[in-house]
């Protein structure tokens, strides 16, 4: 079993406090899954508008928390870290279903697995599961470029 702290997590992903929303890798295989988790806490900044009177962790977030997840399964999968000179840039989201509602207190295990890498975009078929229910699930696509390339245009 593989596993990688919030250290060793802050040297594949760029992302820093408050939009870091993986908090550990409990196990990966190159090429094929990862498991990571998410420790959801009443102190985190988006509780306060979203919704005080019944907290509730965006869905946007755990999709976001998802493509975290998928980004290190990439750069795993690839033996390599992110430089200055290349960015993730998520392609897509397809088939989305929320399930359930993610509230403070609830440890998000988020479960990642490669559909398809082929000609610089990746294809993952992604969970988020709280007390082993499920709460979100997706499909979500992804592809590194060189911050010099033009960026994808994407729609609205």
């Amino acid at each position: 079993m593989k596993s990688l702290d919030i250290n060793q997590i802050k040297q594949y992903l760029p992302h820093r406090y408050p939009l870091l929303l993986v908090d550990r890798v409990l196990d990966w295989e190159a090429g094929k899954q990862i498991r990571a988790i998410k420790n959801v806490s009443v102190n985190e900044e988006f509780f306060n508008g979203h919704f005080p009177n019944k907290p509730v962790m965006p869905g946007v977030l755990i999709i976001e928390a998802l493509a975290q997840t998928a980004a290190l399964l990439a750069f795993l999968t690839m033996g390599q870290k992110p430089d200055d000179t290349a960015v993730v840039y998520f392609l897509g989201i397809d088939g989305a279903r929320f399930k359930r509602p993610v509230e403070p207190g609830d440890q998000l295990v988020m479960e990642v697995e490669i559909v398809r890498h082929a000609r610089g975009i990746w294809k993952f078929q992604a969970k988020a599961m709280v007390d082993q229910q499920l709460a979100v699930e997706a499909e979500l696509m992804c592809t590194m470029r060189s911050i010099s390339e033009p960026e994808p245009v994407a729609s609205a």
